[in-house]
């Protein structure tokens, strides 16, 4: 395979993504004044959809690694936003569900969620927003 002399790095879709991701934290930061960030946001997000799941599954359902995923349910449990319980078929599991304080975060929050894609959207045209959006889901 032969490598092109002209290979610009503002033209590759990974720093592209790169930028439009750090652009996103910045939004979600702003319009999230909670210590939390957009990662942990997803997990609280997945947890209040499954009402209870394991961290395995956590990981695969907001796509984070199992390194990855350990850290961020770590870190919601030591600020108080998750409970977990073993497994009572399966010991070695530890099933993960929101807490109290965890609920009232993401009831919260979570309105905030469409706010800060349209935020982070503001520069295309309706339907440039819809097709980034088809064309993210078949890449990912």
């Amino acid at each position: 395979m032969m490598v092109s002399q002209n290979y610009k790095l503002g033209d590759q879709v990974g720093y592209l993504l790169r930028l439009a991701y750090q652009r996103h934290t910045a939004i979600f930061q702003e319009i999230i004044q909670e210590d939390i960030t957009p990662m942990q946001f997803a997990a609280l997000i997945r947890i209040d959809e499954a009402d209870e799941c394991s961290q395995n599954m956590l990981g695969r359902l907001s796509g984070m690694d199992v390194a990855t995923i350990k850290g961020v349910v770590d870190r919601l449990g030591q600020k108080g936003l998750t409970v977990s319980r073993s497994d009572p078929n399966d010991k070695r599991r530890t099933l993960l569900t929101l807490s109290i304080l965890g609920k009232e975060l993401i009831e919260k929050i979570k309105p905030s969620g469409h706010e800060i894609s349209l935020e982070t959207l503001k520069p295309l045209s309706k339907s440039e927003r819809k097709v980034l959006i088809r064309v993210l889901k078949k890449i990912s």
